[in-house]
């Protein structure tokens, strides 16, 4: 039964990870059933049982809590439809909270005022949305990572625009982000490219970094427009000139480095998330220097989404029970850290308010959370 379902879409052993709890396989399974996957009503105990049994949660090291000068509260929505796989998060300017629903094809709002939960359907079946940012005129886009494609959603209306990959090898757009002046920058990871679209006119350029397989990833942009993105599959960090396309790659010193994530600072320093180190890393772009802090939960804690907040870096640990929030200040370079309720499992992506508070997409718990951080 589960080589017939489980198998349709992907190799089973390839998606499997480091297994799931009961409650993990069970969110699994509607995700499955959300995407398409068709199985007989009187398979879904039999097969999630197996499941549970067979390829259960290996262990995670524990989440660290360490305390510190800041005080939080955090704040969970469970989002409308099970196994939607929330992805990433956005804090719109009119202070709704954003989600995609990548399993469920939607975009999800939520008012963190009422709770009141809305959710959005997209055009094409099975786009798989993935990155969310937001226009000066308050259209939400996002990545379409399995739809090949770039889409805007207009809230007031639900209408949906869709811009194409002019390449059929690029299949797979992953994060976006607005530079100053509007242009639309993105990531396409396993196509190892960098994306700019013009919203004006819909044309898209696609660039190839210097290095193969070097899979781009998360995105960000400094205060002069100039973007830089994290390869997720060496080493390195990779910069964009907005005029003359030219990219840049800096090496960071330990081969074994897989940078997920990445924020900047006001003074245009690059902060990175080492997935596979458990390391928080900074990078100044002026003269190369990287400097690395062991995150707090160790080697295998797996640090992912992050955010610069008045200049402190906030980040969760994705790899530990639970996941935590943690924040890092870079003048006194120290950590705090903040157990999430309810286990918080995955944070793929952060977003920050306007207020300066913390965003967190929870994939495998279907929720988002709102970190309040007390001024």
């Amino acid at each position: 039964m589960v080589a017939a379902s489980c198998n349709s879409c992907h190799p089973f052993h390839a998606r499997l990870g480091a297994g799931y709890t009961a409650e993990g396989w069970r969110t699994v399974m509607r995700m499955m059933a959300n995407h398409g996957v068709v199985v007989p009503a009187d398979q879904v105990a039999t097969i999630t049982e197996y499941l549970t049994k067979n390829f259960p949660e290996k262990s995670k090291p524990a989440g660290a809590v360490i305390p510190g000068p800041a005080k939080v509260s955090i704040k969970a929505w469970q989002v409308l439809t099970p196994g939607s796989r929330p992805h990433d998060p956005l804090a719109a300017r009119d202070g709704s909270l954003w989600y995609t629903g990548q399993m469920t094809n939607m975009l999800g709002r939520i008012d963190p005022k009422t709770g009141n939960i809305k959710e959005y359907p997209l055009k094409t079946p099975h786009s798989g949305p993935h990155g969310l940012d937001e226009d000066k005129a308050g259209n939400i886009w996002y990545t379409g990572n399995t739809g090949a494609l770039i889409g805007k959603l207009d809230p007031k209306t639900g209408a949906v625009t869709e811009h194409r990959m002019p390449d059929p090898d690029v299949k797979d757009p992953h994060t976006l982000i607005f530079d100053q002046s509007g242009i639309l920058w993105f990531t396409a990871q396993n196509a190892n490219r960098v994306g700019r679209l013009d919203p004006k006119t819909g044309e898209i350029k696609l660039l190839t970094p210097p290095t193969a397989k070097s899979r781009p990833y998360g995105m960000a942009v400094n205060s002069k427009g100039t973007v830089f993105y994290v390869a997720f599959g060496t080493n390195k960090v990779g910069s964009v000139d907005p005029r003359t396309l030219e990219i840049r790659e800096y090496v960071l010193p330990d081969a074994a480095s897989r940078p997920r994530r990445i924020a900047i600072t006001s003074d245009d320093i690059v902060w990175y998330s080492d997935f596979s180190r458990g390391y928080l890393g900074r990078l100044d772009p002026t003269t190369g220097k990287v400097t690395e802090w062991a995150s707090p939960s160790g080697p295998k804690s797996e640090p992912y989404g992050i955010s610069a907040i008045n200049d402190v870096i906030w980040y969760s640990e994705s790899g530990t029970t639970p996941n935590t929030v943690v924040r890092f200040d870079p003048k006194t370079e120290k950590f705090q850290s903040w157990a999430i309720p309810g286990g918080g499992n995955i944070v793929r992506n952060t977003s920050v308010t306007r207020d300066g508070n913390f965003v967190l997409a929870n994939s495998l718990v279907n929720a988002v959370t709102l970190v309040t951080i007390s001024k």
